[in-house]
């Protein structure tokens, strides 16, 4: 890797993991300090809104990711803006027309309940302001401007934190205020990002030209991401929709907390996926399996690592939310989804996008959206059974995780099936460890396993540290 690609990839990696820590610090008061001073039902009206807003991305039917992927590795400066013109216009009249569609939907299918006609009302909204938003974001992300793109995300979260901590301070205990603040951030972000691609967003009205050619064949490339994205809320979505129902909101937020609290350690993640995407896209890709086995190696061993923080976590929240106690033991068996939502963000799905191969993204993620169904019918329908049903989340991410891996291997000539088994047992002995014994000999069993799994790998992080020597020279 030149020593230009590798600065610029530090250099975007730092821009959006300044981004993601910031969210994060935002997210942590969110999740830590407002179930505090908010009641547990009014906390389960809020998780319901976050849970059916973030579906409202798929509403551009692969629009944004269309452009994504067609126009990911071109540099800004180059895009013919006129035509990103007429797209951004064009993604306006639409999503406007679904935002009415679903306030005059709302209206009938809500008007008994006041609070559920009032978070679909605000996810309506959400629908113009989140995928106008992303269009511009896709474009700066496809494009590798990451510290334009950070910004914007760092406005979204500080503006919201403003109002989050406002509520905080006042010990204001509605929900319905974080829902504004929550759209207020996004709104004021919207208006940033246009700000920031002004030369697209802002010309003459005699140069737009509605292209319908090129937004049909931006959501024929998009629609498969689109659809795998779709499919990848669903897996874990499918579960929480079940608990919502058999059980009352209550025991809604409080699971919803529990996988917030795991989801907490993708930030980094995320921000790492976000950069190497572009740098993926302009790799030759005879190198693509080498650099492959550098990262995975890389990203493995602090990932299963990270499970030792579960420990001390559980006892600092069970403190800080005592009324949060008994569902915080449940984080015991979903907190190895770190490990292979991880891998999945940062690894398989970017290889996939990179090479093309969406439909393996979509294969994937609808086999284990099927499963997801028939699981969850079993652990809260029939069985109504919680412990089963939280089980099942974390077998459902490890099998989308595999699935996904599996298949790359063969588009890019690489083993894993070793690794894979190594990882699986790793997880299920964390699980095990952490239900059985709720103590801290918990953290010295784990460690045990931890500097064995070292152990076993220490010829394989001997060669990547020497790989990336190489590389680096």
């Amino acid at each position: 890797m030149p020593k230009n690609k590798m600065f610029n990839l530090i250099q975007n990696f730092s821009y959006t993991l300044t981004s993601n820590l910031i969210s994060l610090v935002i997210s942590s008061i969110v999740i830590l300090v407002v179930p505090k001073i908010i009641g547990v039902e009014e906390y389960g009206y809020w998780q319901l809104y976050l849970f059916y807003a973030s579906y409202v991305g798929f509403l551009h039917f692969g629009w944004n990711d269309g452009i994504y992927l067609r126009y990911g590795g071109e540099k800004y400066e180059d895009l013919d803006k006129r035509y990103f013109f007429s797209q951004f216009w064009m993604m306006v009249i639409f999503q406007l027309s679904i935002t009415f569609l679903m306030i005059v939907g709302s209206s009938f299918l809500f008007a008994t309940n006041k609070n559920e006609l009032f978070i679909f009302y605000m996810v309506s909204l959400n629908v113009l302001v989140v995928n106008t938003k992303y269009l511009l974001l896709y474009i700066l992300q496809a494009t590798n401007r990451m510290k334009e793109y950070s910004s914007i995300t760092i406005l979204d979260r500080f503006v919201y934190a403003v109002f989050i901590i406002v509520i905080v301070l006042f010990n204001i205990d509605k929900y319905q205020l974080m829902v504004f603040a929550d759209l207020v951030g996004k709104f004021v972000s919207l208006i940033y990002a246009i700000y920031i691609c002004k030369d697209i967003v802002f010309r003459k009205a005699t140069t737009m030209y509605f292209d319908f050619k090129e937004v049909s064949e931006n959501i024929i490339v998009g629609i498969n991401l689109m659809i795998a994205n779709i499919a990848s809320n669903l897996i874990i979505g499918i579960v929480k929709f079940g608990i919502q129902r058999v059980w009352d909101v209550a025991t809604f937020g409080k699971i919803s907390l529990t996988l917030s609290i795991s989801n907490l350690v993708m930030v980094f993640i995320n921000a790492l996926s976000l950069a190497i995407f572009p740098l993926l896209r302009r790799t030759d890709s005879k190198k693509l399996p080498e650099m492959y086995s550098i990262i995975r190696t890389m990203l493995m061993i602090p990932l299963l690592g990270v499970l030792l923080i579960y420990y001390p976590l559980k006892e600092i929240l069970s403190m800080w939310l005592p009324q949060y106690k008994e569902s915080l033991t449940y984080m015991a068996l979903i907190f190895p989804m770190v490990i292979y939502e991880g891998k999945v963000a940062l690894l398989t799905n970017t290889y996939l996008k990179t090479i093309r191969k969406e439909r393996i993204i979509l294969k994937v993620n609808i086999i284990t959206v099927v499963v997801s169904l028939f699981t969850t019918l079993i652990c809260t329908i029939i069985l109504k059974n919680l412990l089963l049903a939280m089980v099942s989340i974390a077998f459902l991410l490890a099998l989308r995780s595999i699935l996904a891996e599996i298949m790359l291997a063969k588009f890019i000539i690489i083993e894993v099936k070793k690794d894979i088994i190594l990882e699986a047992v790793v997880s299920i002995l964390f699980i095990l460890i952490s239900w059985f014994i709720n103590s801290w000999l918990g953290v010295l069993f784990y460690l045990i396993v931890y500097i064995l799994y070292i152990s076993i790998k220490r010829k394989d992080i001997s060669n990547t540290y020497k790989k990336l020597k190489l590389l680096m020279k």
